[in-house]
């Protein structure tokens, strides 16, 4: 029995540790940072935490380490409203880490610790078949095993469950894999990755977006950035354009967009409408620093929609 408007996230989970210094030390030498803090992060926390706070009923599919920082991240889930029975833990594991180290002039370093993200088997995805099978829809990234990825958009596409790919951070992706996404939500360079077409306008995102049409793929959203998305269904395709706001910070702008996107998609509003909403969850996300702290409640996506006019 389908669960209406119910919302799988399959992701990673990071502790996010960064250091803001003037310059990036070279090989053998010590610098004195400015600011350090450690917020949480990993593109499907960050997702999930869209959908929670945005008001989507949703549940989590990940793995975190059986260490201090998984419990911490496990109790704010909880908070974000999101339904943290299908987090595993993995014992003698820890929990996924991203070094960042930020210089003076904005630009970042980063080192990454799969951890217990590593950890999330096809066997694991199999052990929440029932969850995936029951929802509306199954929201994915490329941060955990690929394999993982395709077993549950497997699963997800044999029960008429929306499967939702987020193809993020760009890699090349199998057909197979792609003949089972309904919604795709590539930026520039993820779009370049998957079609080999490079998109520098809208002529550019509209063949990018037939060559996914030709792949199986019905609803094709390219994300361009300050210029808004190329929306494209079945090879109907426009531009809507998103919220001009004063930018401070843009970690998890695009994370935010997709966790909103699928919240709104299963309150049954049409593509624009979710589009419009998830550009508004974006556009409050990148007026606050850092991943998840940035992440807009509800009210304040209502809010924000209704100085619009």
């Amino acid at each position: 029995m389908k669960t209406t408007g119910k919302l799988v996230v399959l992701g990673s989970i990071n502790a996010d540790h960064i250091l803001n210094l003037d310059s990036f030390p070279t090989p053998g030498e010590t610098v004195t940072g400015t600011q350090y803090q450690i917020a949480f992060g990993g593109k499907g926390a960050n997702q999930a935490v869209a959908a929670g706070r945005s008001g989507a009923d949703i549940a989590f599919i990940a793995c975190t380490g059986d260490d201090d920082t998984g419990e911490r991240v496990r109790q704010q889930l909880i908070s974000d409203n999101i339904d943290v029975a299908p987090v595993s833990v993995i014992a003698n594991e820890s929990t996924g880490v991203a070094l960042i180290f930020v210089n003076g002039e904005g630009e970042n370093v980063i080192g990454i610790h799969a951890g217990a993200n590593a950890a999330l088997s096809p066997a694991l995805v199999d052990a929440q078949r029932e969850r995936i099978a029951q929802a509306s829809a199954l929201l994915m990234q490329l941060e955990s095993p690929v394999e993982s990825v395709l077993a549950a958009a497997r699963i997800a596409h044999e029960n008429q469950t929306i499967v939702a790919l987020n193809p993020a951070p760009a890699r090349e992706l199998s057909d197979e894999l792609l003949a089972l996404v309904d919604i795709i939500t590539p930026n520039e360079t993820e779009a370049e990755k998957l079609t080999g077409i490079n998109v520098a306008s809208d002529e550019d995102a509209a063949r990018a977006a037939q060559a996914l049409h030709a792949k199986g793929i019905d609803t094709v959203i390219i994300t361009l950035g300050s210029r808004g998305v190329w929306a494209s269904v079945k090879g109907d395709g426009r531009r809507v354009p998103g919220f001009k706001v004063k930018a401070i910070d843009t970690i998890a702008a695009g994370d935010t967009f997709n966790g909103a996107l699928m919240t709104a998609l299963l309150e049954n509003l049409a593509l624009d409408e979710a589009i419009r909403f998830a550009h508004a969850a974006a556009a409050i996300a990148v007026t606050r620093k850092g991943a998840q702290p940035s992440v807009p409640w509800r009210k304040e996506i209502d809010d924000f929609l209704a100085k619009q006019g």
